[in-house]
């Protein structure tokens, strides 16, 4: 991976505002559904003219997408379930953790890539599924596709994309995966499961935390509705009716009964692995590998779905221990850094998935925006792993680590309080 130099964050520039919900904290949006204006893509050091501010972190993209979108939209993209305790333990626990540095390292540059299902990832970052792309750019799940593809990053297409599958899978030059929701017509399911494979997609996510989705209070609050324009492209009949309204769509479409043998069905019906997502405790995972998943993404769905779950950075550990190494551990929500990344890594998963980053940066700037927002979170990555002192991703591991509990006793006086991550910044 090339190096760049990097500009360090400008201290005066706002954090992303408190969240926002119906109380009104939430701006109103400047304008129309109009492409913004596009964003440097390419290094880190970017390219920008004097005077122009470029993103330098993926809170610089949140806080600008917060001024692009209407406020329903920003809320609907932003916000958790319930009192949003999950969203905000996501970011909260990555941001407890305390690395331990090397000195001379003595690394050039790090070898970043990653080994995931046969593929050689040059890092270990994916973007997570998320509906509807199109609510943040005109250009949709084509855009996010090929800016990851660029970057030789995978993108899972959400079941409810805007776009078809087969123009996903145009515009993309990297691996893609389709995560699946279970229909009660099995066989809406099973026929995307097929259509993935037809189009070249490399393997299946199965969704497991969601019998319907959570109960969100700000898309309840703001009467949100997908507008009449975007709509479930892969999708006809009923399970597509309703949708513009996703919590009462998910408890009329969605199957409760699914149980873990419908993992083997999908697999059978497309011939591809089947990674099951929103696994957090130990009998969820050895539930998950012996029905033969190919994978795990330890995920609370962003924070969406059980207000109250662990953080999956906490959850990690229990779920990589359970797994003992019989198929690979990914992780999404809550990763901001490439320190995150590499907390990530250090405690078992193989890669992360980022989701709602992907949609601020489509926001902000297209697809060069997503491609803008890959490179800073791979090359924060890269400078992390010199200066922990991995010249590969295979050396990352526990000791790179501090533990808090080993911080010496505290005899001055009281020291400010870190602040709380902010609770909008979420998702994987």
């Amino acid at each position: 991976m090339t190096s760049a130099v990097r500009h360090p964050a400008d201290p005066e520039d706002p954090a992303p505002a408190d969240r926002g919900g119906s109380g009104g904290t939430a701006p109103a949006a400047p304008g129309g559904s109009g492409a913004p204006a596009p964003v440097a893509a390419g290094s880190a050091a970017g390219g920008a003219g004097a005077g122009v501010r470029e993103p330098l972190t993926l809170d610089d993209f949140a806080r600008l997408a917060r001024g692009q979108l209407p406020a329903a939209t920003w809320d609907f993209i932003a916000g958790g379930a319930g009192r949003e305790r999950t969203l905000a333990a996501n970011e909260a626990v990555f941001g407890a953790v305390r690395l331990r540095p090397r000195a001379l390292p003595g690394i050039e540059e790090p070898d970043t890539s990653v080994e995931v299902l046969g593929s050689r990832w040059p890092a270990p970052v994916g973007i997570a599924p998320v509906a509807y792309h199109g609510l943040a750019h005109p250009d949709g799940e084509p855009a996010t596709a090929a800016a990851a593809g660029a970057l030789g990053l995978p993108l899972v297409v959400s079941t409810f994309a805007g776009r078809s599958l087969e123009e996903v899978a145009h515009a993309a030059s990297a691996p893609l995966w389709l995560q699946l929701y279970c229909f009660r017509d099995h066989e809406t399911t099973l026929g995307l499961a097929r259509r993935a494979r037809d189009s070249g997609y490399q393997a299946l996510v199965l969704t497991v935390d969601t019998p319907f989705t959570g109960r969100r209070l700000r898309d309840l609050r703001n009467g949100f509705a997908v507008p009449a324009h975007i709509i479930p492209a892969n999708l006809t009949g009923t399970a597509a009716a309703g949708s513009a309204t996703p919590g009462a769509h998910s408890r009329l479409a969605f199957d409760r009964r699914l149980d873990w043998s419908f993992v083997a069905r999908l697999g059978a019906a497309s011939g591809l692995p089947v990674l099951a997502k929103g696994v957090l405790t130990a009998p969820d995972a050895e539930a998950a590998v012996a029905a033969g998943v190919a994978g795990i993404v330890v995920s609370n769905h962003g924070g969406r779905q059980l207000d109250g779950a662990p953080a999956t950075l906490e959850a990690l550990p229990e779920v990589v221990s359970a797994v003992r190494g019989r198929c690979p551990v990914l992780l999404d929500g809550g990763v901001r850094t490439g320190a995150d990344v590499l907390a990530a890594l250090a405690l078992g998963a193989r890669a992360v998935l980022v989701g709602r980053p992907a949609l601020y940066a489509l926001a902000v700037g297209g697809a060069a925006g997503v491609r803008r927002m890959l490179t800073l979170l791979t090359e924060d990555f890269a400078d992390t792993m010199v200066l922990t002192g991995h010249a590969a991703t295979g050396t990352i591991g526990p000791d790179t680590l501090a533990p808090p509990h080993h911080a010496p006793p505290h005899h001055g006086p009281p020291t400010a309080p870190r602040p709380a991550p902010h609770r909008d910044r979420s998702h994987g």
